[in-house]
């Protein structure tokens, strides 16, 4: 049995949960907790697998809860966080303390229904629960305490080089510090633009990209509609719809924001972005799957390898989750299986 532990100070959200959750056999929920206080003291009697940690609580707030956790009794640990900008730049801080992923408070306002909602919640709790990728990630970012991350140098290229005109790069969860990872060490003077589709709520991408922006050599922004792809800066997709590349008569690629919310399943599409990429910059183009579930991207990816392109994967151990990579590398269609702390200089010696 998986032992879950939910804290929150709403009796409302403690019920929602434990009643999407508790339906599963293998899933027992241990104990609640109303506030961080209560929270600690039941990680240390309790010692449940797993905890879904409210952000917002009396007493002991959720973040200064979950660093108690993460330094006393380190585990898997999934936020409850607010679909707003404030809420975002928690969800963003806690992700960088050590939890795993977020769960969406605001259940009413999500665009996809509560079975999924449940399938989705159950599914992450079995994987964290039983992977030994938290421990990983747990030993990389110790790891990575200690090394300066500084920005790695464009190699000089030899004549007949193949460029590389394009970076797209697809990710969900665990994508938010993958991402960090990588885009720090991404020189100024990068020669190609990059895209990224990062599965994440609407109101999240906006401060993700300013966070990402402040921590980065390059510039990162959210992209927009007819935004103009140049060289050393990055667009993230913005989470209210799909981000796809194109060109127009006197402009060498734009942005395109398609706001249909039925076009695809997961948003912003991955499989969108990586296909439009390989019409437009057939031979061209470095397709990259970072850490997520499911297996957005594998279609797209598909049309971008054809089209003359290059894939890297990253690696099964330095991902939190082994869903996107691992459809791509089962199709064949990875050039490269990478481990993430050597993503950056991968992509650097690629253009």
């Amino acid at each position: 049995m998986i032992k879950v532990l939910v804290v929150d100070d709403s009796a409302f959200m403690r019920n929602a949960i434990s009643s999407m959750i508790s339906s599963d056999k293998e899933i027992e929920i241990v104990g609640f907790a109303k506030d961080g206080l209560d929270a600690i003291e039941k990680v240390k009697k309790l010692k449940p697998d797993i905890v879904t940690l409210d952000v917002e609580m009396p007493k002991m707030d959720g973040l200064t809860a979950l660093k108690h956790i993460m330094e006393d009794h380190p585990r898997p640990v999934i936020m409850v966080s607010s679909l707003t900008s404030k809420g975002a730049k928690e969800t963003l801080n806690a992700l960088e303390l050590g939890a795993v992923d977020y769960i969406p408070k605001n259940l009413s306002e999500l665009s996809i229904n509560i079975v999924k909602i449940k399938e989705i919640l159950i599914e992450k709790i079995k994987h964290f629960a039983r992977s030994k990728s938290f421990k990983t990630q747990s030993k990389v970012k110790r790891l990575s305490k200690k090394t300066k991350t500084e920005p790695l140098e464009i190699p000089v290229k030899t004549t007949g080089e193949r460029k590389v005109g394009i970076v797209s790069i697809g990710t969900s969860t665990g994508g938010p510090k993958a991402l960090q990872e990588i885009m720090v060490r991404i020189p100024a003077n990068f020669p190609a633009p990059i895209v990224i589709a990062q599965h994440m709520p609407q109101n999240f991408t906006g401060p993700f990209a300013e966070r990402l922006n402040q921590l980065s050599k390059i510039e990162v922004k959210e992209a927009e509609e007819g935004d103009r792809l140049k060289p050393g800066t990055a667009y993230l997709a913005p989470g209210r719809g799909h981000m796809r590349v194109a060109r127009i008569k006197g402009i060498e690629s734009i942005v395109r924001i398609s706001e249909d919310k039925d076009e695809f399943i997961y948003r912003p599409s991955v499989d969108a972005l990586m296909a439009s990429v390989s019409e437009f910059f057939p031979g061209r183009s470095l397709g990259v799957i970072l850490t997520g579930m499911g297996n957005d991207g594998l279609v797209g990816i598909g049309t971008l390898k054809k089209s003359g392109g290059r894939v890297f994967a990253q690696s099964e151990e330095t991902c939190v989750i082994y869903g996107m990579p691992k459809a791509i590398v089962d199709a064949g269609l990875a050039d490269k299986v990478i481990d993430l702390e050597e993503m950056a200089g991968e992509i650097i010696n690629a253009v």
